[in-house]
């Protein structure tokens, strides 16, 4: 099925099976107090599309929080609060979404900063 017939509850849940039961961001395990929500790696703001491969698993704090940040920037925050963020699943869900923008087509907003937030995670891990 193609991910934009799925809507966000369908979304969430495949996050969650892809990503595992813990916020991306603080890695607090998601309870009936820690709840889940999809957070948009590529802001909808930044012409970010609502797909599951620009979605991660995040807790409701660490969603609301991060705002518009971009995710390096994210990452960078919470490694500062003293967080383990997972820099891996981010990258590889950013890659899965340039591969999307690939085949699919469209989304011209969203490639530059999609671009550059690869690039960083590059350079970041090197």
């Amino acid at each position: 099925m193609a991910d934009q017939l799925l809507d966000r509850a369908a979304r969430l849940i495949l996050a969650v099976a892809r990503d595992g039961p813990d916020c991306t961001w603080c890695r607090r395990p998601f309870t009936d107090r820690v709840t889940p929500t999809t957070d948009h790696l590529v802001p909808r703001v930044k012409g970010g599309p609502s797909w599951l491969e620009n979605e991660v698993a995040a807790c409701r704090r660490c969603n609301r929080e991060r705002g518009h940040l971009s995710p390096s920037d994210w990452l960078a925050e919470c490694e500062r609060r003293g967080w383990h963020p997972d820099a891996d699943r981010v990258a590889r869900v950013l890659t899965a979404l340039s591969a999307a923008i690939a085949t699919r087509g469209g989304q011209r907003r969203a490639r530059p900063y999609l671009e550059g937030q690869l690039r960083r995670l590059r350079r970041r891990a090197a």
